[in-house]
């Protein structure tokens, strides 16, 4: 399983995936689920991947063309004219790589080669764009009436999101929020896990602002972690008890 989400803010885009893949409890690796590619000064393209990995990975490898020599690739998304262009093609993209799998596998393939994609970026003299692809290849758009997006397992951390969520918040604060987010989620379900990674764009930036990879043991997501939870237990204990008199 995994767990992504790409938010929407005034001053840009804010991106989080965990790194975990398993085919069962004793077989779990770390495998990157974020990629991105920019041209300074006039776009940057991420994309964060959930499903099958040999599917998403198809996908991926599909987009930097790694079938060619490195000096005859040509990654597709550096040259298209939108947004909205760039999620079409990686629609279609995942689309194609999925009915690909599912035709060469017959019947026991059906169900099995999955995939969903959140896809975000800015195109220079245009606004930052924020998509999320499904396996059929559609895709929805956010906007500020629906500002993130999650894919995989999506439910532990989506009410802290929903809560304390503000499109005017600063980049630390929505890092914050997401680390909140990631936390309860890896509290609720060990199919995600560390490391995470982080990648923060800037509007009108066009490269990373900030991007990193937050290992285990790291002190501040462990600052994060207990300090959420010893706040929950205190606004627990500070609600009204309930009285069994009461009819």
């Amino acid at each position: 399983m995994t767990y992504c989400v790409g938010m929407l803010v005034d001053k840009g885009l804010v991106m989080m995936s965990d790194t975990r893949t398993n085919s069962g409890v004793d077989n779990i690796s770390v495998f990157r689920k974020m990629f991105h590619w920019n041209i300074p000064g006039e776009r940057i393209i991420a994309v964060m991947t959930a499903g099958n990995l040999a599917t998403t990975q198809a996908v991926i490898s599909k987009l930097e063309e790694r079938s060619k020599a490195p000096d005859e690739r040509i990654n597709s998304v550096l040259y298209t004219a939108t947004m909205f262009q760039v999620a079409t093609a990686i629609g279609e993209l995942v689309r194609e790589t999925i009915s690909e799998r599912q035709a060469a596998n017959g019947m026991t393939g059906k169900g099995k080669f999955t995939a969903s994609m959140i896809v975000a970026g800015q195109i220079a003299g245009m606004e930052p764009r924020l998509f999320m692809i499904y396996p059929e290849g559609n895709f929805i758009e956010a906007s500020f009436d629906t500002p993130f997006f999650q894919i995989g397992e999506t439910k532990y951390g989506r009410p802290i999101i929903l809560r304390g969520y503000d499109r005017t918040m600063s980049f630390e604060e929505a890092v914050k929020l997401l680390m909140v987010s990631f936390d309860s989620t890896l509290k609720a379900n060990l199919s995600v896990g560390l490391p995470l990674d982080l990648m923060v764009i800037e509007r009108d930036g066009f490269e990373p602002r900030h991007q990193r990879r937050i290992a285990q043991g790291d002190p501040y997501f462990q600052t994060i972690s207990s300090g959420w939870g010893d706040a929950l237990k205190a606004a627990f204990h500070s609600l009204p008890d309930y009285s069994l008199s009461n009819k």
